[in-house]
Order: structure tokens, then C-alpha cells, then sequence
């Protein structure tokens, strides 16, 4: 099964989302900020990372451009977590290299599938419109 990297300050979400993931047999990586999640990337290169974008010190999107821009981590499709949703968010999201973005509060179904599909390598089509 893929392994999956979790990187999330707020612990209530990352309990939520390890929860989810493992009932589905994803084996789960877990960061609190994004220099550890950096280095996680780096070190076990997983198949699909999922990335707070308000993070404390460097945020998801910087974290982000930082994993594309490296040869060793730039195929690591990434997934922004966010409860962003001001006009033009989902344009710095996309503009970051992100693969895809799944809105907060989480939705079980729509993260389920959300991560299916870019577990198996589908094209994700944004939303238009702020969400």
C-alpha cells in the first residue's frame, strides 16, 4: 500500500487524517512543521504527501515550491490541506506545484477519494471558484 506523508501542525486534524488513512491500509508519515516534513520527504520519499498550507515557520506552499524545485523529491505528487478560501487561493495553491488541494474541515469521502485518486497517479482538475 502507498505511504503517505502527513504534514500538520494542528494535532486534532493530523489524529483525523492518520485515522482516515490507516482504516484504508496507508501506511502514514507524520510532521509537525515543514522542515520536518522537508526532511521526511527527502529521506523516505513517499508516495503522496498531504500539506497543511499554514504552517508555523516556513508554510506549505514554500515547503511545497522547495519539494518540486529538488530533483530527488519534484514526481512526490503533492495534496494542500487548507481552509483557505479567499479569491485567488486556488491559484497560489496551483502556482505552488501542488496536484491537488482538499478544503477544511475535512470531509471523509471527498479526502478518501481525493487521495485515491492521486495515489493512483489520476489527473485532478482544480475547482474553479474560491473552494
Amino acid at each position: 500500500m502507498a505511504r503517505i506523508l502527513v504534514i500538520e501542525d494542528n494535532a486534532t486534524n493530523m489524529k483525523l487524517a492518520v485515522l482516515m488513512l490507516q482504516r484504508e491500509g496507508y501506511e502514514i508519515l507524520q510532521a509537525a512543521d515543514a522542515e520536518e516534513g522537508i526532511r521526511l520527504a527527502r529521506a523516505e520519499l513517499p508516495d503522496l504527501i498531504l500539506m497543511d498550507v499554514q504552517l508555523p515557520g516556513m508554510d506549505g506552499l514554500a515547503a511545497t515550491r522547495l519539494l518540486k524545485g529538488d530533483a530527488a523529491t519534484n514526481k512526490i505528487r503533492i495534496v494542500a490541506l487548507t481552509a483557505l478560501a479567499m479569491s485567488g487561493d486556488r491559484e497560489k495553491i496551483e502556482a505552488a506545484g501542488c496536484d491537488g488541494y482538499i478544503a477544511k474541515p475535512i470531509h471523509y469521502q471527498e479526502f478518501l477519494k481525493t487521495v485515491g485518486q492521486m495515489v493512483a497517479g489520476d489527473t485532478y482538475d482544480f475547482p474553479s471558484g474560491p473552494h
